[in-house]
């Protein structure tokens, strides 16, 4: 059965946290805490009725331990009222220990004060006064907590957004090639080579995600790797005609479509941190066949574009012009063959074997003698 979460309303000074728990009619709350980890208990009439609610909370710091210092329960007709001391007197950035912030978890405005201004033991007194900063504070923290949401629902959409593109891009390759059987083959890049120009344009987004923050990680390698993929789809297939009916552009969006419809539900699980064994298992090993064989298939679409380029001579410049500068396609592209089918071939393998030996590492589970 699923306990249901009452409205928590929070605030603090310097020295105390209070939490103001939305629940009626409550006799005797069950309330749990253990350094820096709070849990309640309670039956009594809130959102859901009159039924036991409860939650649990890791905190942002530490509370005072010892029994002279406990933490005062309230009990009203309309609340619960916990006060908590700080085990050192400093102002908390936010209150849990994560960033991201229950739905049910609100900030406290009014602070201590009941409805009518007034609370049973203690006189009225304007706390906002006595800290002038603190609307401020809990102002921004809860900004914090919103910006922080906005970050994890732009990420699930565009990972959603992703999925879906390459899959539709692999359901058309699948039911053509199912329909016509090789015949197909010639025809891919007619068909879904626009959306896979707009899938891969948007890939540019995951190199600027980790520079705003909004995901950890260096910006070299999602840089090297999508600048890449753009080389020979925007320039070795894009501008070349000839190139767009060959048997090579069908098996290459078919291998980055394989890597893509994988990898995308992988982030969105890891926004989320569930973990799903079988989907990071495929994340982390699909790649030992497929990279290889997507490198080489760029690889072929390099090597046949070299005369197709030698011929029209497009993006090379000649001399004599008013730049004084010359540059020659063709020799850029052989130059590039040789890193990419060797140094950068390795470099990838590598950094994903060293990611695949951490993700998939055997978890070790030390027993304590009793």
């Amino acid at each position: 059965m699923v306990v249901p979460s009452p409205f928590v309303y929070w605030a603090q000074t310097d020295k105390i946290i209070t939490l103001k728990i939305d629940l009626k009619n409550v006799v005797k709350p069950d309330v749990d805490i253990i350094d820096n980890k709070i849990k309640f208990y309670g039956k009594g009439i809130g959102a859901h009725g009159e039924t036991q609610y409860g939650f649990s909370l890791d905190l942002f710091s530490s509370l005072k331990s010892d029994h002279e210092q406990s933490p005062t329960i309230r009990l009203y007709d309309n609340r619960v009222e916990l006060i908590l001391k700080k085990e050192k007197d400093a102002w908390w950035p936010r209150l849990t220990a994560q960033p991201q912030k229950p739905a049910w978890l609100k900030i406290n405005f009014d602070l201590w004060k009941s409805e009518d201004g007034v609370d049973s033991d203690e006189e009225a007194r304007d706390v906002m006064k006595d800290y002038p900063g603190m609307y401020d504070q809990l102002h921004k923290e809860e900004m914090g907590y919103r910006k922080e949401d906005f970050k994890k629902v732009y990420l699930i959409v565009y990972n959603l957004f992703q999925f879906i593109g390459f899959t539709n891009v692999l359901a058309v390759m699948g039911v053509r090639y199912a329909k016509l059987e090789y015949e197909s083959v010639t025809d891919t890049y007619e068909h879904v080579g626009s959306a896979m120009k707009f899938l891969q344009l948007m890939q540019y987004l995951e190199v600027m995600h980790p520079m705003f923050g909004y995901t950890k990680g260096g910006v070299l390698v999602p840089f090297l790797q999508t600048s890449g993929r753009a080389f020979v789809l925007f320039v070795m297939i894009e501008a070349e005609p000839r190139m767009q009916t060959k048997p090579v552009v069908f098996y290459l969006f078919l291998i980055w479509g394989l890597i893509e419809v994988v990898r995308y539900p992988f982030y969105i699980t890891q926004i989320y941190k569930k973990e799903i064994y079988l989907l990071t298992w495929l994340r982390y090993t699909l790649w030992i066949p497929l990279y290889p064989l997507g490198i080489l298939c760029e690889s072929i679409v390099i090597l046949r574009n070299i005369p197709y380029f030698e011929e029209t001579q497009k993006f090379s410049v000649s001399m004599p012009n008013e730049w004084n500068f010359a540059f020659h396609l063709p020799s850029l592209m052989r130059v590039y063959l040789l890193v990419l089918t060797f140094p950068g071939m390795f470099f990838v393998m590598s950094h994903m074997h060293k990611l695949r030996t951490v993700k998939l590492k055997p978890k070790v589970i030390i027993k304590k003698s009793k």
